[in-house]
């Protein structure tokens, strides 16, 4: 089974699973248990061995993957600060006088979203404590926070220079200069600007579809479904002003800030640039979050607004609120796994190099659909470019570097899309955690979505493959998705006219 398409049946068997069962935690343990009985050739001691010593355990040593983890708990303790201290509460009543209408909470979402262009785990989790009592006031369901989330998280990554994921993707690209691929790949990246454009839309035009609707209907009559209780903490305390939470966000993105250029380099001598492009984004942000708390602690105690038992109980109950994407993560790291000893990689490499100079110009589209389902089926946009920028490099650096930069762009495109619609994929998990909203509602509900501004990316990729003039592209790309949105929303309309007509006739 090694380098075959079985190595990719795990992940594919776990995520079904989860779809149509409604319980990721199960799912994903399935799929790992698969995963280690196709490594182990059926003998059920040889796989064991392998999902605990190579998969749970492995993962869970891993210091990239720590540094994660304690990320996420030193988050969850600042959101439980800003709650016990009011700074949530007073914030969602400030903003509820400024903020009129839902469309404003959309777009504010939105704003901020991409504004924290740095790291899509940062993004998401401080985008969600930010804005959930907000989009609460505005009776927005926790489902619809969280696509817009995950969907200003890793598609706005992609696209901005100055952040870890441009750092990983230059990483992958030899003897090129990658952070001039990166740039010239930007125009080319149609689903992660689609992305932005298609939320800008639906917010403006205030149209949803698929189950979205459902979720959307219940926030409206009052029904909002979040997993959390660490909300119920926000009416404990009215000592609080918007100061306390809008400081501790800003220490938390500039300490975070100068952790990643800290551990690339920057004060030892290399540029802004050179330090994020080799920055290691788990030891800078754990770095960063850590120095923002303590200074935020510190901050608290000072102005009088919780004593030091409630801040120290708060450390507790942060973390309790993060178990589930911690669980989460701890399995889909370890499914990964699985996959990664099963030969995947390998089996995608060869696939691809066998076939691509029999489709030159449809190259660009068949890595956008490659790098999607390989980022779906294993939950990782990162070991995708890994596995597929260095071959479009290989194939095109000396022969066609318009089409390198297109496939290039692809792949970044594609990797991100299945990163965006996988269950098991760590920003789609942290989207859930920063959102405090289902994780299996969150990813069903975003699919429609996802799938929709997918299948625009793909033609237009074919377009580009032909076309190569990136504006053209671009704007024809653009000019799709708002024509699409339009078409929605005047069937939505007819089919509620009609429904009226029925039901007058009744």
């Amino acid at each position: 089974m090694y380098g075959t398409f079985w190595a990719l049946l795990p992940p594919v068997i776990a995520i079904t699973l989860a779809l149509i069962t409604k319980e990721v935690y199960s799912s994903l343990f399935i799929g790992i248990v698969m995963g280690g009985l196709f490594f182990a050739g059926g003998n059920p001691e040889i796989a064991l061995n392998h999902v605990v010593s190579d998969g749970f355990i492995s993962v869970l040593a891993d210091p990239w993957n720590v540094g994660i983890l304690i990320f996420l708990v030193i988050l969850g303790a600042m959101v439980s600060l800003m709650n016990r201290t009011g700074g949530s509460v007073a914030f969602g009543e400030w903003a509820q006088k400024h903020i009129k209408t839902r469309i404003g909470a959309t777009l504010v979402t939105v704003l901020l979203g991409c504004l924290i262009f740095i790291d899509d785990y940062f993004n998401c989790l401080t985008v969600g404590s930010v804005m959930y009592p907000i989009t609460d006031k505005h009776k927005i369901s926790r489902e619809k926070l969280a696509y817009l989330i995950d969907a200003t998280a890793a598609p706005v990554c992609i696209i901005a220079p100055i952040s870890s994921w441009a750092a990983a993707v230059t990483g992958f690209v030899d003897g090129e200069n990658g952070l001039h691929l990166f740039i010239s790949a930007i125009p080319y990246n149609y689903y992660a600007i689609l992305t932005i454009v298609f939320m800008i839309g639906m917010a403006v035009m205030d149209l949803d579809f698929g189950p979205m609707v459902k979720y959307e209907n219940d926030a409206k009559n009052g029904i909002i479904n979040k997993i959390s209780n660490m909300t119920d903490e926000l009416d404990r305390n009215r000592k609080g002003h918007v100061i306390d939470l809008v400081l501790p966000i800003f220490l938390l993105i500039g300490a975070c800030v100068i952790g990643m250029i800290y551990t690339g380099g920057f004060f030892s001598g290399e540029s802004f640039v050179n330090a994020f492009a080799n920055s290691d984004a788990s030891v800078g942000l754990v770095l960063g979050s850590l120095c923002a708390l303590i200074i935020t602690i510190v901050f608290y105690l000072a102005r009088r607004v919780i004593s030091f038992k409630d801040a120290m109980d708060a450390l507790p109950e942060g973390f309790k609120a993060m178990v589930p994407a911690i669980l989460i993560l701890t399995f889909a790291w370890t499914l990964k796994a699985m996959t990664d000893s099963l030969g995947a990689a390998e089996y995608v490499y060869m696939l691809v190099d066998n076939n691509a100079k029999a489709f030159a110009s449809l190259l660009p589209a068949i890595i956008f659909i490659i790098a999607a389902f390989l980022a779906f089926a294993t939950g990782t946009s990162w070991g995708t470019f890994g596995i597929l920028i260095p071959i479009v490099v290989n194939l095109f650096s000396r022969t066609d570097h318009t089409m390198m930069i297109i496939s290039i762009s692809a792949c970044m495109a594609g990797a991100v899309c299945g990163d965006h619609c996988s269950p098991i994929s760590d920003t789609t998990i942290m989207a859930s955690a920063g959102a405090q909203c289902n994780h299996v509602n969150h990813v069903s509900s975003q699919i429609p979505y996802a799938m929709l501004v997918a299948t625009i990316s793909f033609v237009s990729y074919i377009v580009a493959g032909f076309v190569r003039q990136p504006i053209v592209c671009l704007a024809l790309a653009i000019a799709l998705t708002i024509g699409l949105l339009f078409f929605i929303r005047v069937v939505q309309n007819e089919t509620r006219k009609q429904n009226a007509s029925n039901d007058s006739s009744d």
